[in-house]
């Protein structure tokens, strides 16, 4: 829901970090990659307790998440950069609440399981569309310098990332937080099947 308009934000300064990055020599497909691997340090981080670290780390690893995307533009975007980027962006979703089950399993076991159960009905919405839509040739116009067509809904990235930080704030709390933003992604999921049912006939 509030991609869109973060993205427009940060664009200006995202497009001068990237031209720098660029006369480094710094390509997108091994910030996906450092951004990946720093995210994964953050699931590390919060699954031994270490909330505020694993908070540091979830961020940096997002910011590398966006700085991948303007290397691209500013370069060459190319169709395994947004295999990668989009494959391993789904992979630190499901690590983050992983870790807090792992972190207090009595506690956190249950509501991550829950929300990670959401996540497959909000990818799974995500990619089946991207992909009819692919088929059908049609663009997306609130992303259109996506590698592939980029439904919305009410639980984007930005929705996602609060979240997390969140949890990582106030992890006594992991599981109301986890519940109630599990609800949210049923709302979007539901929005998305019924964009589908309609856009597809």
């Amino acid at each position: 829901m509030l991609d869109k308009a973060v993205q427009r934000a940060l664009r200006p300064t995202m497009t001068r970090a990237a031209r720098a990055l660029v006369r480094l020599g710094v390509g997108a497909d091994a910030l996906t990659l450092a951004g990946f691997a720093i995210g994964m340090a953050a699931a590390a981080a919060i699954a031994f307790e270490e909330f505020l670290p694993g908070l540091a780390l979830l961020l940096l690893s997002r910011l590398m998440d966006g700085l991948d995307g303007a290397v691209a533009r500013a370069t060459h975007p190319t169709d395994r950069g947004g295999f990668l980027d989009i494959t391993l962006d789904f992979l630190f979703y499901a690590a983050i609440p992983l870790a807090f089950a792992l972190a207090d399993p009595v506690a956190n076991a249950l509501p991550a399981a829950v929300l990670l159960a959401a996540f497959i009905g909000t990818g799974s919405s995500f990619l089946a569309f991207a992909a009819v839509a692919e088929k059908r040739r049609l663009q997306s116009l609130a992303f259109p310098e996506k590698s592939f067509y980029f439904l919305g809904g009410l639980t984007e990235a930005t929705e996602t990332i609060t979240a997390f930080a969140a949890m990582c704030l106030w992890p006594q709390w992991f599981a109301p937080i986890a519940y109630g933003f599990a609800a949210l992604c049923g709302i979007t999921i539901a929005l998305r099947i019924g964009w589908g049912w309609q856009r597809f006939r």
